[in-house]
């Protein structure tokens, strides 16, 4: 497990730990990024991990391959989308054009299977939780938490902001991989009506 300082560092490890495994160049089973961590199972020299890795690993400190691009269409109808044009100042419109203005980075996956927290952001559009969760948030709800956006890939319980719907599919045993939405994954939302 590698501890980094946060999104922008785990995504360039994560980018160029891949880009070594895809070249033959590092052996490992998995590469996990998360929050502020990136996981690496099957490695069988942990500490030549740490001399590939340089000391700068801010955003743009290696060279990814081309990432694989999305565009996710969204009906933007959420439950909070007019609290999050409080927040953000501006009116519904205005949230909509941030957000299919903004291009995403999926950061990582956790919560559930096939939820991605996409990164793009900047800090002055970040949202607080809902300070109660609800019970149920329906499968395919757009939301927003933190610095994060994300697509809910079943019902489940939820803290975010919900500001829209998707009819895609983000989450499929049938599937290879089964999420939609992967590591590195570049992510834009539009507008549908």
């Amino acid at each position: 497990m590698i501890e980094l300082p946060g999104d922008d560092a785990v995504s360039a490890a994560y980018d160029l730990l891949t880009d070594l495994r895809d070249r033959g160049e590092l052996t490992a089973a998995e590469i996990v990024p998360a929050a502020r961590t990136v996981l690496l199972d099957g490695v069988p020299d942990p500490d030549r991990v740490f001399r590939l890795l340089p000391q700068d690993l801010s955003a743009g400190a290696t060279t990814p391959a081309k990432p694989r691009q999305i565009t996710i269409g969204t009906r933007y109808d959420g439950e909070d989308l007019d609290d999050v044009a409080r927040l953000w100042g501006t009116d519904r419109a205005g949230v909509i054009a941030i957000h299919t203005g903004t291009e995403f980075r999926v950061a990582f996956c956790g919560f559930a299977p096939g939820f991605a927290y996409l990164t793009g952001l900047g800090p002055r559009h970040h949202v607080p939780r809902r300070a109660s969760p609800r019970t149920r948030v329906p499968a395919g709800t757009v939301a927003l938490a933190g610095p994060y956006s994300g697509v809910y890939p079943t019902a489940s319980p939820g803290g975010w902001q919900l500001i829209g719907r998707t009819r895609e599919t983000l989450f499929d045993l049938e599937n290879d991989p089964p999420a939609l939405l992967t590591p590195g994954t570049i992510v834009r939302f539009a507008e549908e009506t």
